[in-house]
């Protein structure tokens, strides 16, 4: 098997490769959890957040956004005393921070999955990279979704980490095509939009005044 040559290293890192990287994600809550690891690893690499990922969810309460939410500085204490995680201030404050504000998009109607989902218009973006070094650190999609959640409250959600985020939970396929793994997602992502689609687009009717329009949201 063709693996994406970034996958390369120790078994964890293939196995999140062949069963979890770029599969479309559409779960609210995954997605929070997701956001909230790609902020994590800023400065770091995703090997070393993904090794903590099981410490991670200890820690966070499973990273249920009303439980975070509700933190106070006790929980951000016994946080930084955690060896299991990165015990940085700002980082454990953001997730904080993003928990409070998926809590107000959702009160204010806006689903998060429909949220991140907008930022492609509800389908991946299907790329055909042939080699690594094609494959951009970020793009106009990834800005506007920065931008965005930036202005939604969330921290630690720069244009790298966003694109970071869009690649993990499928918004795009960046598989490279020699590798297994770019029919099998790009399957995926059809068959999923083939169901859901409908329902997605009767919700982005909905969406909060953070919505893009569709000719702002660029390509990847």
């Amino acid at each position: 098997m063709e693996r994406c040559p970034w996958s390369d290293g120790f078994e964890q890192y293939r196995q999140y490769h062949d069963e979890e990287w770029g599969v479309p994600l559409r779960d609210s809550r995954a997605l929070f959890e997701l956001l909230m690891l790609e902020g994590a690893q800023a400065g770091l690499s995703w090997s070393t957040i993904l090794k903590k990922r099981d410490n991670y969810r200890l820690a966070f309460d499973h990273f249920d956004p009303v439980r975070i939410a509700a933190f106070g500085p006790e929980d951000e204490a016994r946080l930084l005393a955690d060896a299991g995680i990165v015990r940085n201030r700002l980082k454990i404050a953001g997730v904080i921070k993003g928990a409070r504000a998926y809590l107000a998009m959702e009160a204010a109607g806006t689903r998060f999955s429909d949220f991140v989902w907008q930022f492609v218009g509800g389908e991946p973006l299907q790329n055909r990279w042939t080699a690594l070094g094609e494959v951009p650190a970020s793009t106009a999609v990834s800005d506007a979704m920065s931008k965005a959640l930036k202005k939604a409250g969330f921290t630690f959600v720069g244009s790298t980490i966003c694109y970071s985020f869009m690649q993990a939970a499928g918004l795009v396929n960046d598989h490279l095509v020699a590798c297994p793994r770019h029919k099998a997602v790009k399957a995926k992502a059809l068959a999923t939009s083939q169901s859901g689609s409908v329902q997605a687009r009767k919700r982005r009717v909905g969406a909060s005044s953070a919505t893009i329009a569709p000719d702002e949201s660029g390509s990847a």
